[in-house]
């Protein structure tokens, strides 16, 4: 299962959550996370006016901190590895992954 989010994408195969961001005029980079080492998940859902983000959190690490401000709308910073924004179009897709990762991660 994939999610098209802002500038890079989030996918899940059952055991592996690959985060990939693209950062205007740079290489793409790609993050690997396996969904048993992951401890919690975020996600705050998109609206009309903001983009929303999912989050993954491993141990001994904290969450990212939501940036304020009236162009971040309250997401982590682009900056962090384990987060991506999204659009309003994927905020059904991302609660499938979010709900696809919390049942991996239980198991």
């Amino acid at each position: 299962m994939e999610i098209k989010g802002v500038q890079g994408s989030v996918s899940f195969d059952g055991e592996w959550i690959t985060i990939v961001k693209r950062a205007v005029g740079a290489q793409p980079r790609e993050f690997r996370l396996r969904a048993a080492d992951v401890t919690g998940t975020r996600l705050k859902p998109a609206t009309r006016l903001f983009h929303g983000y999912l989050q993954f959190v491993l141990p001994g690490s904290a969450p990212a901190i939501e940036s304020s401000g009236l162009l971040l709308g309250g997401r982590p910073p682009h900056s962090d590895p384990h987060s991506l924004s999204i659009p309003r179009r994927s905020n059904d897709g991302a609660a499938k992954l979010i709900a696809a990762v919390e049942q991996a991660r239980t198991a």
